[in-house]
């Protein structure tokens, strides 16, 4: 670590400290060239996930995307925020623990499809109508025929 004083790269660390919920940690120094104390900070680099979209293009995972599609497909539903949360958190977890670099938009909208299914079934057909795109009503009964018939297995 180079001195912000005097550039020596030679330092002793004094103290160190979790910051940011144990995500941080806080390094106080002292430079051994000056004898002057500075602190740093060291936390965990992230490789960022892409999500390859439909047409090809790439962008960086944003779980505020999902939770805005949630969010949109709960719209007047009796469904608390923090159901939609812990949704959004348990497919980011999910996602995060994958070791993949790249995941398809396809496979998150089913992860989301999965998870409003158990949360609420008119969110999940509103999902799936934008998200499978039905094209005229027959393809949408079809999706509420199979929904019909999972859960009459249960």
């Amino acid at each position: 670590m180079r001195c912000l004083y005097c550039n020596c790269t030679e330092s002793k660390v004094i103290d160190s400290r979790s910051a940011d919920d144990d995500k941080t940690i806080r390094r106080r120094r002292e430079c051994l060239g000056c004898g002057k104390r500075f602190t740093t900070y060291e936390t965990i680099e992230v490789a960022p996930i892409l999500v390859v979209k439909a047409n090809g293009n790439r962008q960086a995972f944003d779980p505020a995307k999902i939770k805005n599609g949630i969010i949109k497909a709960c719209e007047k539903r009796p469904v608390p925020i923090e159901k939609i949360e812990e949704l959004v958190d348990d497919i980011t977890k999910r996602i995060n623990d994958s070791t993949v670099q790249e995941i398809s938009s396809k496979e998150i909208g089913e992860m989301v499809m999965e998870g409003l299914k158990e949360l609420d079934e008119v969110a999940y057909v509103r999902y799936a109508s934008v998200y499978r795109s039905f094209k005229d009503i027959n393809s949408f009964l079809q999706e509420l025929q199979r929904m019909m018939e999972n859960k009459e297995k249960q």
